[in-house]
């Protein structure tokens, strides 16, 4: 499918002021994954067109990774993918930074020229896999080579007495934590807590973690799908047998000194009360709004990665008739200089760029 990208500018009221372009905030299709841990939620708490039969894990909202692809979902560019829009403009979606940064000749070639972030929705109806992701370094001597994962949990929902792993206990060093794994003791090497809805978890690459079972999260992360999986709780396959687990590889890029992991501190935005920053790392920027009156979002010249946690809202320039509630998403281009947000009902957004 081929277009000529350019943007759509929009007044204090939401009114097209010059036809310039096609690009304006884009709603995707979702793509789901069937995971054994998964649940029902996705449909019944954030209206997913999941299937009548099944358990549904992740909702993959917005990607641009191999064969897995966003489609646009309404509008002139229905249909186009995220990486055809890439392709054909990475200046006006992205930003002038980060088509430079995607472009880059230090990333691997079939690293090039992909959108940086995914975001995704997970229902745990049972624990995740504890697990660890690498760095960029380490993907990037992957065969294929593959991005890092560092990523950032919201908590959407938390059944009471739900459990978030993340990070060792102080003190448990590679030895120790290698020796547990051997006896079959790995979960006494995990620092865990109880989850509040709004809760908001750093995980960076090399931290070892699990989402714990009752818990429903949209997740952000650098588009990467490389897991090292290192305990499964006993868990088998279909045919009976244990699942796949890599503890040498886990082993190799497991940050130890990083120690046990927390909740985020939100840190106010001095230049707007309806935010707080939750996460300014080198890969994103995670921030949360809560809004009950009409508030325009500056794009800073990036795109904008929006999820609705709570409540309805309505973008300027969104080309579907629908109010966006919790559980929808938007990429709003670089090239839209600031996002008019009207709640319909009072929200909470969360908020990623690169």
């Amino acid at each position: 499918m081929s277009h000529i990208l350019l943007c759509f500018p929009f007044d204090e009221s939401g009114k097209l002021v010059t036809a310039m372009t096609t690009l304006y905030p884009l709603r995707f299709e979702p793509l789901f994954r069937q995971y054994l841990w998964g649940g029902r939620r996705l449909g019944t708490e954030l209206n997913k067109p999941i299937d009548d039969d099944g358990v549904f894990a992740e909702s993959w909202e917005i990607v641009d990774h191999g064969d897995d692809q966003s489609i646009v979902a309404n509008g002139p560019l229905a249909g186009t993918s995220l990486h055809e829009l890439i392709e054909q403009d990475a200046t006006a979606l992205l930003g002038d930074r980060v088509a430079t940064a995607i472009r880059s000749e230090s990333l691997p070639s079939n690293l090039r020229n992909r959108f940086p972030l995914l975001l995704k929705m997970l229902d745990a109806s049972r624990d995740l896999s504890v697990q660890v992701h690498p760095n960029d370094a380490q993907g990037s001597r992957l065969d294929p080579p593959d991005l890092g994962k560092t990523e950032a949990w919201m908590v959407i929902d938390a059944v009471p007495g739900s459990k978030i792993y993340a990070g060792l206990k102080a003190g448990i060093d590679r030895e120790a934590f290698a020796a547990a794994v051997a006896a079959g003791r790995t979960e006494e090497t995990l620092h865990s807590f109880e989850p509040s809805v709004g809760d908001c978890i750093f995980i960076p690459a090399g931290t070892i973690h699990a989402i714990g079972a009752g818990l429903l999260v949209a997740e952000i992360q650098q588009a990467s799908d490389t897991t090292f999986r290192i305990y499964d709780w006993g868990r088998v396959e279909a045919n009976g047998q244990p699942r796949t687990l890599h503890i040498k590889q886990s082993l190799d890029v497991i940050d130890f000194e990083s120690g046990p992991v927390s909740p985020v501190t939100p840190v106010p935005v001095a230049s707007d009360a309806a935010a707080v920053t939750l996460v300014d790392c080198d890969k994103f920027t995670l921030q949360r709004y809560t809004l009950s009156d009409s508030h325009r979002i500056d794009t800073r010249n990036t795109f904008q990665v929006i999820a609705v946690l709570s409540g309805a809202i309505r973008i300027a320039g969104d080309a579907s008739a629908d109010v966006l509630r919790k559980g929808d998403t938007m990429l709003v281009p670089a090239c839209v200089e600031s996002i008019l947000i009207d709640p319909v009902e009072a929200a909470e957004l969360m908020v990623a760029s690169a």
